[in-house]
């Protein structure tokens, strides 16, 4: 059996793992399918719908169901890669999605759909910490890290563009059920790779005792939290209906619940010394503002493309390539050349400006607006500045952290995520649709065709809800520039957060002041 732990130096820092690059390969494999996850089913959604008998009410439960499973579970997801490895976590995850996808892909009926989408997510959410701590673990030098995680902020940025791709030629050239069937070889590929390549640093496991009060009311709090937010999208008063207030309270009151006990209790599941230092606090809140805003123009240039423009679901997905080579682009050949040479806010806030300006250009979408003349380089910029911010976002959420909290801090940087991305859903669509609503109101008098103001309410919508998404990456720039004041990564070593033997403890190298 491939040994899993690498040995410490005399110094008590880990020795590079030799395969460190080929693990790096097994390790984004599986960020990509699962990130690209979270778009691909989109696009088959109306496919798999009608095969089904799957109702107009309940087909948001096919995205719902994974999300509700994956935010909620996270950080139970991550303690549990720095109790038991995140090697050993980071394979049943591999194994278990995999399962999921091919239950999914097979589906006979609603009910078999929905479950395959809610194991997708538990799945995930022990994938996912588990991938981005192995990284963090395994990649301690300052240009090597800068490196890895260039190519990983790369596929955390453009996956969901990818899933798009994929997504649409699947369901054009195949069928719907590939959408799900596509995860198993990513699933084997990366966990076959990952049982032989991949060496956690010995030392690197938290085995305190797990926090089952802690476990319980972050996931009921993260669950919460994200249904309020899918409930404020399709009840019938949106932010105002009782069912949503009630269920934004019950997140509130279990949340707030969670912090009271995890400053408590001897081993928290969550220690706030991983959330409440500046610069990864303003990590976590600058980069979850920034999904909200990514997540739904994800949603509105799909739709813009297919129904006004009439584009087919591959060319759609084709239509997002410039986002990915700006991604690609800004996170391995800006951010990652530069991260070892300048602080992470001038990588951050720059980033987030870039990416604003380009969804400014987007508030002139119209009818007849050229793909080549606004669509294009307005989705160059976003890429440019996601790419350029969300490399060494990734890197500082976990640089600096002790190897026994990494699996958590590693979560948080998903739970943003997962969060952000369920906020912008709703929140944006929210904002579109309410426009929508009062420019056919404004202008019915006077159209000509009903089918033409449908088409100019929608896009007039669409700008109005890219207006707040400029607004939100500003304020994203904003925190970044204030909040994060780390220099340039160094290798000062960590002191210990709590009273835990220095052998149970690896180093990682943190950023200098």
């Amino acid at each position: 059996m491939p040994k899993t732990d690498l040995p410490l130096s005399k110094t008590g820092t880990a020795i590079p793992d030799p395969n460190r690059w080929k693990a790096l390969v097994f390790i984004a494999l599986a960020q990509l399918m699962v990130v690209l996850d979270a778009t691909i089913v989109n696009i088959a959604l109306p496919s798999a719908q009608q095969d089904l008998g799957i109702s107009d009410a309940n087909r948001q439960w096919v995205i719902t169901a994974y999300a509700l499973a994956f935010g909620g579970l996270l950080l139970f997801g991550g303690r549990l890669a720095d109790l038991w490895g995140r090697k050993r976590v980071f394979v049943i995850g591999l194994a278990g999605f995999a399962a999921a996808s091919a239950l999914g892909g097979a589906a006979s009926g609603e009910a078999m759909m929905l479950g395959s989408r809610a194991l997708q997510g538990v799945f995930g959410a022990l994938l996912a910490p588990a991938a981005l701590s192995l990284l963090a673990v395994t990649f301690t030098d300052g240009k090597e890290r800068a490196k890895a995680f260039g190519i990983f902020g790369a596929i955390a940025g453009g996956g969901g563009a990818v899933g798009l791709i994929l997504g649409g030629f699947l369901t054009e050239y195949l069928n719907w059920r590939w959408t799900f069937f596509v995860n198993i070889p990513f699933a084997v590929v990366a966990g076959v790779g990952a049982y032989f390549v991949v060496r956690e640093p010995a030392g690197g496991r938290n085995r305190s005792p797990l926090d089952i009060p802690g476990v319980l009311l972050s996931t009921a709090g993260l669950v919460a939290l994200v249904y309020a937010f899918t409930l404020a999208e399709t009840e019938a008063d949106g932010w105002t209906a009782t069912m949503t207030l009630g269920t934004f309270a019950a997140a509130v009151v279990l949340l707030a619940a969670f912090v009271a006990v995890e400053a408590k209790v001897k081993h928290p599941l969550l220690p706030l010394r991983v959330l409440l230092e500046r610069n990864r606090g303003g990590v976590y809140l600058s980069l979850g503002l920034a999904v909200i805003s990514m997540f739904g123009l994800f949603l509105f240039l799909t739709y813009y493309l297919q129904i006004v423009k009439g584009y087919s679901p591959v060319m759609t997905g084709f239509a997002f390539l410039p986002m990915i080579v700006g991604m690609i682009t800004g996170s391995t050949q800006i951010g990652a050349r530069l991260m070892t040479r300048v602080p992470p806010r001038l990588l951050m806030g720059p980033g987030f400006l870039t990416a604003a300006l380009g969804m400014l250009l987007l508030t002139q979408l119209e009818i007849g607006s050229s793909y080549a003349g606004l669509i294009l380089p307005a989705q160059l910029l976003l890429g440019l500045g996601m790419g350029t911010a969300f490399m060494p976002a990734m890197s500082l959420a976990t640089h600096g952290v002790e190897a026994r909290d990494a699996g958590v801090a590693s979560a948080m940087v998903n739970t943003s995520q997962q969060v952000g991305g369920a906020i912008g859903t709703a929140l944006l669509n929210t904002i579109a649709a309410s426009a929508t609503t009062a420019y056919v109101a404004a202008h019915a008098a006077g159209a000509t065709s009903e089918q033409l103001l449908r088409a100019q309410a929608m896009v007039h919508g669409y700008a109005s809800a890219i207006w707040w998404a400029v607004g939100i990456l500003v304020v994203s720039a904003g925190i970044a520039l204030t909040l994060i004041n780390t220099g340039r990564p160094g290798t000062h070593p960590v002191a210990s957060g709590d009273g835990q033997d220095a052998e149970d403890e690896l180093r990682i190298p943190v950023v200098a002041h």
